[in-house]
């Protein structure tokens, strides 16, 4: 091969690189809702979809050729990577303290590229809750069927079982998904009024006007994971929350001062910066019938390296 050639192989190839890492980037966003709506976990989402480039990249120039549909493809091998962190994730929370809760996805909502990802009802705090409850096979099975229309075959090629097994893992996840279905997101409209209720009677310490806002069957989970203090048993009934979210703000000196408003996984929610002592948190408020209908509170620092927490006035003090 002359000189000539050789340089123009080298400009073909890289020219397919660059094109196929385009390509690859077109559905990121696509992959990374995948990942974290079969995971719960920012981290994992993130190391699966760099793995599925990892193995196309690794496949040779006639094996990429042969694939029809990229997106199909890519999605399917995303799968594959998340039941192996599912199965690794149960056999860790046999020693977790507390409740498990996903990390949760803090946006600006201002061209923020996660936007994509949290406008799914289906990485909803409440829903990814509901997940959780499902084992590896049936999480893998029915969010991949139902929410990403992977064929079955694809899908017991991925669970390493029959079709017909497949299917019986998406029946069994979608019956208990339905069982306990979430409400509807409302409007941002309604929960930002709402919200700003809650957080002007928790603020003037009116302990009646916080009952009134919180719905009858309303529940409070927290997250900790014995490294921050939270609720350890999930807290149910309007009087043991309101009674919780007071002691706990005092810790924060008043909730108009320490919680900052935000999008937690597309629904507004509380942002709590690290504040001398107190480590930060995030909370996912869910409204329901123009209530507050559950709280998800997640202090546990490991699921919470990556929110874009704004900055305090001590931290700019300390930054002049």
């Amino acid at each position: 091969m002359t000189a000539g050639e050789e340089t123009l192989a080298a400009d073909q190839t890289l020219a397919a690189e660059q094109t196929l890492a385009s390509l690859f980037t077109g559905h990121r966003s696509h992959l990374v809702g995948v990942a974290y709506r079969l995971t719960g976990s920012v981290a994992d989402a993130e190391d699966a979809v760099q793995e599925a480039w990892l193995r196309l990249t690794g496949l040779g120039e006639q094996a990429r050729a042969g694939i029809r549909d990229l997106r199909g493809w890519l999605t399917t091998v995303v799968g594959r990577i998340c039941l192996d962190r599912l199965r690794s994730a149960a056999v860790r929370r046999e020693r977790y303290v507390g409740q498990w809760l996903p990390e949760p996805l803090v946006t600006s909502g201002e061209d923020d590229p996660l936007d994509a990802v949290v406008r799914d009802d289906g990485v909803r705090m409440a829903a990814l809750v509901v997940l959780d409850r499902l084992t590896p096979e049936q999480r893998v099975a029915f969010v991949l069927h139902d929410a990403f229309d992977v064929p079955f075959a694809e899908i017991a090629d991925t669970l390493g079982c029959t079709v017909a097994t497949a299917r019986q893992h998406a029946s069994r996840g979608r019956r208990a998904a339905a069982e306990a279905e979430p409400p509807p997101r409302v409007a941002l409209a309604e929960q930002r009024e709402v919200l700003e209720r809650f957080l002007q009677a928790l603020a003037s310490g009116d302990v009646d006007a916080v009952i009134g806002l919180l719905h009858p069957d309303v529940v409070l989970v927290g997250d900790g994971g014995g490294k921050a203090k939270t609720a350890i048993n999930v807290v149910s009934g309007p009087d043991k929350v309101a009674r919780l979210l007071f002691g706990l703000l005092r810790k924060y000196d008043g909730a108009t001062a320490a919680g900052q408003p935000a999008l937690v996984n597309g629904d507004l929610g509380l942002v709590f910066p690290a504040r001398g002592e107190l480590t930060p948190r995030v909370s996912a408020v869910v409204v329901r019938d123009g209530m507050v209908a559950a709280v998800y509170d997640v202090s546990n620092p490991d699921k919470l390296g990556h929110v874009p927490f704004p900055q305090t006035p001590q931290d700019n003090a300390q930054g002049a």
